[in-house]
């Protein structure tokens, strides 16, 4: 049974890096849930890629 709660996981520590070099304004509009999809590398919402827009890189 799953538990509602903190995540057991630790965040990937690049991902971590990543986020915190983030403009201050940028980090304000992110919401737990996404920093957290982010953090720990799940599928990100869109409304978080809409905030990344000028920072993501396309891997293509």
């Amino acid at each position: 049974m799953a538990k509602n709660g903190p995540r057991q996981e630790k965040p990937d520590p690049e991902r971590m890096a990543i986020l915190r070099s983030l403009p201050l304004e940028i980090k304000q509009q992110i919401t737990g849930e996404e920093a957290r999809a982010f953090l720990h590398n799940e599928e990100l919402p869109e409304s978080l890629l809409e905030k990344l827009k000028d920072y993501l890189v396309d891997e293509e």
